[in-house]
């Protein structure tokens, strides 16, 4: 490394033998060489932090690390579509006739509304999008409370609530669910 220490050493250090001033030289080079490095090292371990910091989990909106695992498509097919199929082929059968049927309605009960907290989670936090998901937790909850009941008409009730909300968002969100002059939204799922 090149020492940026002027060339003559009697201008800047008057006094000082020539050994003296040759030692005073080599000091200062190698000082610079290890102020050099402590920045480098400094800023090698600041831009891995701020990269650490770009890919770690972000908190949701509930404030932890949620981490994603399936598309919108797995969650529906695998979370809501599952729950709240069983919730309404049980109240269309006419409701739950003994202590198992009950369970399996408050389990997926349970999973109705715990998925429409992971869609307001993952998809547009607002207008309809929001305002449908909302509503699955809200019917999860009401169906909740009816299995814990064993109450075959607060059950009942989840039906009409339960559909709108599948069919406003499949309305926006599905485009072969409705023709295109029934469609009210962009023609693709939200971004995850």
């Amino acid at each position: 490394m090149r020492s940026h220490v002027p060339r003559d050493l009697q201008s800047c250090t008057p006094g000082l033998s020539v050994g003296a001033k040759r030692s005073w030289s080599k000091a200062f080079g190698i000082g610079l060489l290890g102020l050099s490095a402590m920045v480098m090292a400094s800023l090698l371990m600041l831009r891995s932090s701020v990269a650490k910091a770009q890919t770690a989990p972000q908190p949701n909106a509930a404030g932890g690390n949620a981490q994603t695992v399936g598309t919108m498509s797995d969650v529906m097919v695998s979370m809501v579509y599952p729950a709240a199929n069983g919730i309404l082929l049980s109240v269309y059968r006419g409701g739950p006739q003994d202590d198992k049927e009950w369970v399996a309605i408050q389990r997926n009960a349970v999973l109705l509304a715990e998925s429409g907290s992971v869609l307001m989670t993952r998809g547009p936090n607002a207008g309809e999008w929001a305002k449908d998901a909302k509503t699955l937790v809200d019917v999860g909850a009401a169906a909740y409370k009816a299995a814990q009941a064993k109450d075959q008409n607060a059950l009942a009730a989840v039906d009409q609530p339960l559909n709108a909300a599948c069919t406003s968002c499949h309305k926006q969100y599905r485009p072969y669910v409705a023709g295109p002059q029934q469609r009210q939204g962009p023609s693709h799922q939200p971004s995850e």
